[in-house]
């Protein structure tokens, strides 16, 4: 409008102020720690010379190293399998407890959420309890069977048993976001749906899932990070077995005792920015198809 004036730098400087904290903080905990670990990764320490560039022959150590792709495969397939495992239980708990229908909404949608609540730490060892041959649940079932019915501490069942436990971790936290996106579908489209005779199962398919699909989408990349992000549960188990879990299980592991136990920093920078470009692009992905289908 020609009486409209532009806005002044006064209010570009006081927006600018409000903002600067965020700014200083993301670039001092995101954006320095990255540049950083890349600017490591273009490095080697030398027995003869020390610290030396040589720049990307760690990126071509790694694209080689079968350590690295093994862990990666493994973090792949527990994404794979686990995620939508995960998702579908908390889509199908959320479904129930906005039905009006459950007895015990609240103490349910309390029960879900609270073990996420629990630390990952004490979460890992519970279950590394109750998955003993001896004295936890896995072991009584065993005895009562009279025959090894169960199995979690084995070769071929332990990325299972691990799904379990993120599986019994994070369940009610994405519950809360499918219930919370739910709770934000209008009133009308129930009352439409209900003029025109859907029932329930029409009702879900053609009102909740739609409303729930940018949920979803939010859900599935949050799990996609925390998949590539595995390190707790199996560090952990791998005091109770050893033999089963190596010190390259998952990516996340590899990079931490390349670090800390190998003093190869600059290698472990390098797998750390490798599983970053990844992780990214496979969010990405979802998140371009998730919009897609939305516009």
């Amino acid at each position: 409008m020609p009486g409209r004036r532009p806005p002044s730098r006064r209010v570009s400087a006081a927006g600018w102020t409000f903002v600067a904290p965020f700014m200083v903080a993301f670039a001092f905990a995101f954006l320095a720690p990255v540049l950083y670990s890349l600017y490591l990764s273009l490095f080697r320490n030398q027995l003869m010379g020390g610290n030396q560039f040589v720049g990307l022959a760690n990126y071509s150590a790694a694209f080689t190293d079968p350590k690295f792709w093994d862990g990666t495969g493994r973090v792949l397939l527990f994404l794979v399998v686990q995620v939508p495992i995960m998702l579908a239980v908390a889509l199908a708990a959320a479904l129930v407890i906005d039905s009006g229908r459950l007895f015990g909404k609240r103490f349910t949608r309390i029960a879900l959420f609270v073990p996420y609540a629990v630390p990952g730490v004490v979460a890992v060892l519970m279950w590394g309890f109750l998955y003993g041959d001896r004295i936890g649940l896995v072991g009584w079932i065993n005895e009562a069977a009279g025959s090894q019915v169960l199995t979690p501490f084995s070769r071929e069942w332990m990325l299972v048993a691990i799904g379990n436990i993120v599986t019994w971790e994070f369940v009610g936290y994405n519950m809360l976001i499918l219930y919370s996106a739910l709770r934000t579908v209008p009133g009308e489209l129930y009352e439409a749906a209900a003029i025109d005779g859907a029932g329930q199962w029409r009702v879900i398919r053609a009102v909740k899932l739609p409303a729930l699909r940018g949920a979803l989408v939010i859900a599935t990349i949050f799990s996609i990070i925390g998949s590539f992000q595995l390190f707790n549960e199996p560090n952990i188990l791998k005091v109770l077995a050893p033999t089963l879990i190596s010190s390259s299980y998952t990516p996340n592991m590899y990079a931490y005792n390349l670090s800390f136990l190998g003093q190869q920093v600059n290698y472990a920078a390098t797998v750390a920015i490798i599983m970053g470009v990844l992780t990214a692009a496979i969010a990405y992905v979802v998140q371009l198809r998730g919009t897609r289908r939305d516009s």
